[in-house]
């Protein structure tokens, strides 16, 4: 799975957290939600995957074309798989742009989780072909950003943008999830996607930790303590066939670092754009739509998250 980065939007202005009252951007109004929205493009932001043991966390950025609606927009955790696969279709082919970006499994044991979903939203708007005047992010607080950005707590389900950030961000994590059970057939990724099941955590305790699982999180940790008390230790040799077999690509390597004072992001890794046509499997999507053009770059069962940590 590769990561996606640096976009072309230029830095403007300090981005607004609203939801912590910081910045000089709007004001928060009932759910984020502004009396007057802005006239200009707008992105709506949104992730899948910060709950689980496993896996990276995917951010999505779109923009969406008003002269072409998409029906049935929603909260991807509303919608059932088939219908969300369908409306990815429609989404890529039809926005102006959108961009799908991640933060890595490594990313996430070293910023924590809050932080790399961040990091991972930060990159999917800057990785964005068209510059947005506002982006509107699902959630009570904002990443850091060249533009003003507008937290909107519950805005999966309120801003069709943001419900089509959501929709791009699952349905590509879950392909990604279902790559890892190729590798790892043992924890049954392709059913629970690496969130804390009774099966995963029964395969936890059974098999030990595989490379893609989060050591910050705490069940994998212990599952760790375990390995090293002489638990249960999966064949590194045994793994790298595996993965090899599978065709999963390795992340890439990254730089990133963060502020421990004003926790802010300040590094990103380089992306790529592109509005050519390819394969529905693709790990990094960034497009921009033209009317005449191929727009399609490749086409929770949550728990209480109290206990993760």
């Amino acid at each position: 799975m590769t990561l996606p980065a640096r976009g072309t939007a230029a830095a403007r202005a300090l981005s607004r957290d609203t939801a912590g009252g910081s910045g000089t951007g709007r004001g928060p109004a009932p759910n984020g939600l502004d009396k007057a929205p802005p006239t200009g493009l707008i992105c709506g932001v949104d992730e899948a995957g910060r709950g689980p043991l496993a896996g990276p966390v995917v951010a999505a950025a779109v923009i969406l074309d008003p002269a072409h609606p998409i029906a049935g927009l929603d909260d991807s955790k509303v919608l059932s798989a088939k219908k969300r696969e369908a409306l990815y279709v429609q989404i890529c082919e039809h926005a102006l742009a959108f961009c799908i970006a991640e933060a890595s499994v490594e990313e996430i044991d070293t910023l924590n989780i809050l932080q790399a979903t961040m990091l991972a939203m930060r990159r999917a708007v800057e990785g964005l072909a068209l510059t947005p005047e506002l982006a509107q992010i699902d959630g009570n607080r904002c990443p850091p950003l060249a533009i003003p950005a507008q937290a909107i707590i519950g805005g999966d389900a309120l801003v069709p943008a943001i419900s089509a950030a959501s929709i791009l961000a699952k349905v590509t994590r879950d392909r990604q999830l279902v790559e890892l059970h190729q590798a790892h057939p043992q924890y049954g990724f392709d059913v629970h996607a690496g969130y804390g099941t009774a099966r995963h955590m029964q395969a936890l305790e059974q098999h030990g930790p595989c490379v893609h699982h989060r050591r910050s999180f705490a069940p994998v940790r212990k599952a760790w303590a375990r390995l090293e008390a002489g638990g249960p230790r999966p064949s590194a040799a045994a793994e790298s066939q595996a993965i090899a077999a599978a065709g999963i690509l390795p992340v890439k390597d990254v730089t990133a670092s963060v502020s421990t004072a004003a926790e802010t992001l300040v590094a990103v890794p380089s992306t790529h754009q592109s509005t050519a046509q390819a394969t529905p499997d693709a790990e990094l999507e960034c497009a921009a739509a033209k009317p005449s053009a191929a727009k399609l770059d490749k086409p929770d069962d949550k728990l209480a998250q109290a206990s993760l940590f």
